[in-house]
């Protein structure tokens, strides 16, 4: 049996009805990539069963979004309100999250997963980095096409020591860049493993962890088997997986 990872849902409208909803290129990065199983959570909030859930899954990917963690979470107004949002998104992931990391469960996280992530272990976002004196802007060219949208923008320096540089054991990587928004206050306990040259947060880690963690500002899903550095991102966060797995299988058959 392969490990089982939580794609966490969107929710989305078609025409008249909403949906739970999750982007093939995430669901295919986790078979691809990670050579896991994937399981789409839907957003359940409050009524969500976290103990049923992680007693049964092997990790996490954390999806980005068109949709924004509400600033609310870290003590702000909207700034845009023509800015999606997704609030039942957000009560299902921001405690997925913590109790997911207590746990010790494997976690990739990518672009707004990445920003939820640093939120729901308490810190801040900037909510247009485009704005902010001696930023980029981050933001893709709507009006290119998508593979073009999801081309290297930027690089991105890869901190010593840290769990990105023993994935890749680089200095430097060239990423995409297709976000709006960015780390303001990294949490509490949270290790910084990659910025860009702006100095905004790129890739973090939670440094006490008790399972593998990797939060990503870009998107490695995106061509992933086109991008050897995705791959072994994505195949550290498998490995990761089927050991929590094995051990898991073993804890069931005591």
């Amino acid at each position: 049996m392969r490990p089982t990872v939580i794609v966490p849902a969107c929710t989305r409208d078609f025409g008249e009805h909403p949906y739970h909803a999750a982007q093939y290129k995430y669901v295919d990065a986790v078979v691809i990539g990670a050579d896991c199983a994937p399981m789409i959570l839907p957003s359940l909030g409050a009524a969500l069963d976290l103990e049923t859930v992680l007693g049964t899954i092997d990790g996490i990917m954390l999806t980005g979004s068109a949709s924004n963690v509400h600033p609310s979470y870290y003590s702000q107004e909207v700034l845009d309100p023509s800015l999606p949002q997704d609030p039942a998104r957000d009560l299902t992931t921001l405690p997925l999250i913590r109790a997911a990391v207590a746990r010790g469960i494997p976690i990739l996280a990518i672009c707004r997963g990445f920003q939820e992530m640093n939120v729901a272990l308490g810190g801040s976002l900037l909510q247009a980095v485009q704005s902010v004196a001696g930023k980029m802007d981050h933001r893709e060219n709507a009006a290119l096409s998508m593979d073009d949208q999801y081309g290297d923008a930027h690089a991105v320096n890869i901190l010593p020591g840290g769990v990105l540089e023993q994935v890749l054991a680089l200095t430097s990587i060239r990423v995409n860049s297709l976000h709006g928004q960015g780390i303001d206050a990294l949490a509490p306990g949270l290790r910084m493993e990659a910025t860009a040259d702006d100095g905004l947060v790129e890739a973090f880690s939670v440094a006490d962890a008790p399972g593998f963690t990797l939060a990503l500002q870009w998107h490695p899903e995106w061509r992933i088997a086109e991008n050897p550095h995705s791959m072994k991102m994505f195949g550290a966060f498998g490995d990761a997986c089927r050991a929590h797995h094995a051990q898991r299988m073993a804890l069931a058959n005591l």
